[in-house]
């Protein structure tokens, strides 16, 4: 099963958080995607634990400096 990566690196920041839980959104139960960011993205973990408490799973794949790559995926 192919992973969707969602790099948001060139996406003006407005828009960025929309088009992460849009994509979000668009998984089944057990589907995951990665995230690609210039920086860490602690702000969306704390509105994805606000918005969807127990409904998604979250994984540092790399940590910086520059580059920060999270797996995102809906709970089962």
């Amino acid at each position: 099963m192919e992973t969707t990566v969602l790099d948001v690196r060139a996406m003006p920041p407005r828009e960025r958080h929309p088009k992460i839980f849009e994509t979000f959104e668009g998984l089944k139960p057990g589907e995951t995607f990665t995230l690609v960011n210039d920086h860490d993205p602690k702000p969306l973990f704390y509105q994805f634990s606000f918005e969807r408490a127990g409904a998604f799973t979250w994984k540092y794949l790399e940590e910086g400096p520059e580059v920060w790559r999270v797996e995102i995926g809906k709970a089962k």
